[in-house]
């Protein structure tokens, strides 16, 4: 008898997991900046609230145009900052500036993601530059200048590697880091198994 009920429930067992499996496939994913380097990989989700900065990102990255440039400036207790070189006359072959997104609530801690700029009156945003916040206190001067636009959920150690490493006068590395940009996505789940908790 146990064998007989056992076929009755079959068709429905299947069709349970059939439903499990079309919810995984389904599940919301949300877009995770990814940086591969020699020290490590970093992880970094991407805020919606500025989504002309994240579309950019995005764009960028999976255009394959960092994965020729490095971190070019780093400085301990500071930021990790690359993307493209630098110049005194400003941000060098940027392939297009971006309106600020300045959003109250993204604000310069550690671990945030956030878009270099020259000294425009505008507070234009380098579409090519990037950093990362090395201070644990944040840097609360940056708020409202500078376009927070993600924040990193893994890999901070590896960050902290990169401005630990030597520099010369300008901060840049004597020996290069080179970049490897591109975009994963991954589930609330997943992104808040890291500790983040998404706004």
């Amino acid at each position: 008898m146990g064998v007989i009920r056992m076929r009755r429930y079959l068709p429905a067992l299947a069709a349970v997991a059939l439903i499990a499996v079309l919810s995984a496939n389904t599940a919301t994913t949300y877009p995770v900046g990814r940086i591969r380097t020699d020290k490590g990989e970093i992880l970094f989700y991407l805020y919606p609230q500025t989504p002309n900065h994240m579309a950019s990102f995005i764009k960028l990255a999976n255009g394959h145009y960092w994965d020729s440039l490095t971190f070019n400036r780093v400085i301990k207790n500071f930021v990790a900052q690359g993307g493209c070189p630098d110049t005194p006359a400003g941000f060098k072959d940027s392939p297009y500036n971006l309106a600020p997104e300045f959003v109250p609530d993204l604000r310069h801690v550690y671990g945030a993601v956030g878009a270099g700029r020259d000294d425009n009156p505008q507070k234009l945003s380098a579409g090519c530059q990037f950093y990362i916040v090395v201070n644990k206190d944040g840097l609360k001067r940056l708020d409202g200048n500078y376009v927070v636009y993600g924040q990193v959920i893994k890999g901070m150690d590896v960050v902290e590697a990169i401005v630990s490493v030597p520099t010369d006068s300008t901060d840049t590395p004597l020996t290069p880091i080179p970049l490897t940009v591109s975009v994963v996505q991954m589930t609330a789940a997943q992104i808040e198994a890291t500790g983040f908790k998404m706004k």
